[in-house]
């Protein structure tokens, strides 16, 4: 189970943290990202982190400004929105997949479990 927290309503250039903490022994195995669906708009990923935690991969319109990271000894996985803009608004979820490679995350369909959503709104 993937319970997410931290998303809000904030004004353009602010940040949010957000959270996800996974229940279950799978957290160590498991490579996680975030994804995002902004009404009317298809949901597209966001970020990714693999489950050694070395490697990081961002979508183009978000590289510089969120920042995710995990810790193992929480069950966590944090996306850190930074410089936050309009159309960064849209409900962000959290996902968890298996892969053997333990090197490789993917910011693509395929993923076994999904958070129930934050939404993020940001005003100009």
């Amino acid at each position: 189970r993937l319970v997410e927290s931290g998303g809000g309503s904030v004004q353009a250039g602010e940040s949010l943290r957000l959270s996800c903490v996974v229940s279950g022994r799978i957290f160590d195995f498991y490579a996680f990202g975030w994804f995002r669906q902004a009404p009317g708009k298809e949901r597209e990923g966001v970020s990714c982190i693999s489950s050694s935690g070395d490697v990081t991969n961002y979508a183009d319109s978000v590289k510089g400004r969120f920042i995710i990271s995990r810790d193992n000894a929480k069950n966590a996985v944090y996306l850190q929105l930074n410089s936050l803009k309009p159309e960064d608004t849209a409900v962000y979820y959290c996902a968890g997949r298996f892969l053997k490679d333990r090197n490789m995350c993917t910011m693509t369909q395929g993923y076994d479990y999904w958070g129930q959503g934050s939404q993020v709104t940001v005003s100009s």
